[in-house]
């Protein structure tokens, strides 16, 4: 009773982390620019690795210690990556498709401005000469 029950777990979980799995590869196919596709398989794949996961734990129930520690980091880490994409695909200067609105581009126009009336620093023999600094 208690082995068909881990496996109908396990059947349910593999079916539902493939249907995840399967909307983050749609995800990444059909969506117009990287933020969006980003989202998909930041979102929905880590959802369906995590499913499959558990899958494989209710199947062989030796290694539940190691499968939590790995359920917890990709949790953490999976939107912490996705995010770190995305802010070095919009610092590199990717266009985002059909924004209704961008805060981060008055940040950085705020911040260029910020920089742009700060004089900058006298510029000494040595540093001309190229010489090193002590």
């Amino acid at each position: 009773m208690l082995e068909s029950l881990s496996y109908l777990i396990a059947v349910l979980a593999v079916l539902v982390g493939t249907f995840f799995s399967v909307v983050g590869i749609i995800g990444l196919v059909r969506l117009p620019d990287v933020y969006a596709r980003m989202h998909a398989t930041g979102k929905v794949s880590t959802f369906g690795v995590v499913l499959l996961t558990v899958a494989a734990v209710f199947v062989t129930p030796l290694a539940w210690s190691k499968a939590l520690v790995l359920i917890a980091l990709l949790i953490l880490a999976g939107p912490v990556v996705s995010h770190a994409i995305s802010s070095a695909a919009y610092r590199l200067g990717l266009p985002v498709k059909q924004a209704l609105r961008d805060d981060l581009a008055r940040h950085r126009l705020d911040k260029s401005a910020d920089v742009a009336s700060q004089p900058s620093p006298p510029l000494t023999a040595s540093r001309a000469e190229g010489a090193p600094r002590s």
